[in-house]
């Protein structure tokens, strides 16, 4: 991971290290409707899944859920006048964004708003090449036979 953090872009870096946040509609993902995963940008650690994504209105990427709950972490942020739930990824220990509990009643409630500098995404026709097979299956594709090395599992 150390070799990842290297190659950040200064805006990457910002996000993802310093907790901070890209401006809003001026980023790369908060209109993207391709499909396909969010992995994390420093860790390679899948994130959320365009299937889960939505327009909130708020000019970042907001998706309903997680596409593994234990690649998220949740933790108290006081730094605005008024508490939040900062999100992090698990092993990269990336800023990612917040959640908050404004999100569409019928999906679950939640809106984790997102900044785009903490991900990269990874078209469905991609996933198999970029070792991220066994995601395949949530876009109605076939998961490939024998043994797959998944990002998830490094």
């Amino acid at each position: 991971m150390e070799d990842a953090k290297k190659n950040l872009t200064a805006m990457q870096e910002y996000v993802t290290q310093h907790g901070g946040t890209e401006k809003p509609f001026e980023n790369e993902y908060w209109d993207h409707k391709e499909p396909g995963i969010y992995v994390d940008v420093v860790s390679g650690e899948p994130l959320f899944s365009s299937i889960d994504k939505y327009d909130s209105g708020t000019g970042w990427p907001s998706f309903t859920q997680p596409i593994e709950k234990q690649n998220i972490t949740e933790h108290s942020d006081y730094k605005l006048f008024v508490p939040r739930t900062e999100v992090k990824s698990q092993k990269g220990g990336s800023h990612l964004g917040h959640v908050f509990n404004d999100g569409p009643k019928d999906k679950g409630g939640f809106r984790y708003c997102i900044n785009s500098a903490s991900l990269r995404f990874i078209h469905k026709d991609d996933l198999v090449s970029e070792g991220y097979g066994e995601y395949s299956k949530l876009f109605g594709e076939a998961v490939p036979d024998g043994p797959l090395q998944s990002k998830a599992s490094e």
